[in-house]
């Protein structure tokens, strides 16, 4: 299936105003997607450039059509309106990605309970609140010749080593709660020929929240482009990696799998180092 496959499908993405989301968001846009994006930010932030608004336009300049819908993933409310949104203005829904997330790597001693509730919140209670309220529509899309719907969430494989546990408990345990739905939902979902899996970056990935963290500007000579992540995206969505349900993939796999071996192309500095990300 070529991406010709997506000129009529809705895909719904939690954030997408910035980062990977965004360039999943245009990527798949620029095959002819219709895009909801549900984000909270109405407004630019001080230090994080782009809106919701913002990455509509570029949805739209990619050759996709694009719809905003300012919420907030931990609301139930604003779940259920932007599935709503989707479905009243493109009659459907076809894929959802689980984009959104909040990361703190304190270690449990150090933790603060309100950045342990914001990372669950949007996590795991968000990426169950979104799929789970999105899954009639994806039965409905089911019933399409030669489509088959998908969830794809951005989250890493569960990896047990207690290492990953020890460096950062709160936000592991909201990551693999994430994949936890993965998982949970592959197999209840599996005889209504919806696929459900989750994917992961094998490396750091530049953003500008990453340049902003202390030491990030270095960080960042050693990630690739958001872009690796989309192209994967791209594949998994359109049906050109078929890889099933229920699987946790690296970007490094999904291309391989479709003859892409050159990353190259995708490094932020070619002459550094790349830096392996977490859970892996």
């Amino acid at each position: 299936m070529t991406t010709e496959a997506l000129a009529s499908k809705t895909v719904l993405i939690s954030g997408g105003s910035r980062g990977i989301g965004h360039a999943i968001a245009v990527k798949l846009a620029a095959a002819g997607a219709n895009i909801v994006l549900v984000a909270k930010t109405d407004q630019p932030h001080d230090s994080l450039p782009g809106t919701v608004h913002t990455a509509v336009q570029d949805v739209e300049d990619a050759g996709g059509t694009g719809l905003a819908v300012v919420g907030d993933i931990r609301n139930d409310d604003d779940v259920a309106r932007a599935v709503a949104a989707a479905a009243e203005r493109f009659g459907g829904i076809d894929a959802v990605i689980n984009n959104a997330s909040a990361i703190d790597l304190s270690p449990a001693e150090h933790q603060n309970m309100k950045r342990y509730d914001l990372m669950h919140d949007i996590n795991a209670r968000g990426t169950f609140a979104l799929s789970s309220a999105a899954i009639p529509h994806l039965r409905a899309s089911a019933q399409q010749e030669g489509w088959r719907p998908k969830i794809l969430t951005l989250s890493p494989p569960l990896n047990l080593d207690p290492a990953w546990f020890g460096k950062h408990l709160a936000y592991t345990m909201s990551k693999y709660a994430m994949s936890m739905t993965t998982l949970g939902l592959a197999a209840e979902l599996a005889d209504a020929g919806v696929s459900v899996n989750s994917l992961w970056p094998a490396t750091l990935i530049e953003t500008a929240a990453l340049r902003n963290i202390p030491g990030g500007e270095k960080l960042a000579r050693g990630a690739r482009k958001p872009e690796i992540v989309a192209d994967a995206a791209s594949a998994l969505i359109t049906g050109e990696a078929d890889w099933g349900t229920g699987q946790f993939l690296t970007d490094e796999q999904v291309l391989t799998s479709v003859g892409i071996t050159d990353y190259d192309r995708y490094a932020v500095d070619p002459s550094s180092d790349l830096v392996p990300d977490i859970f892996l």
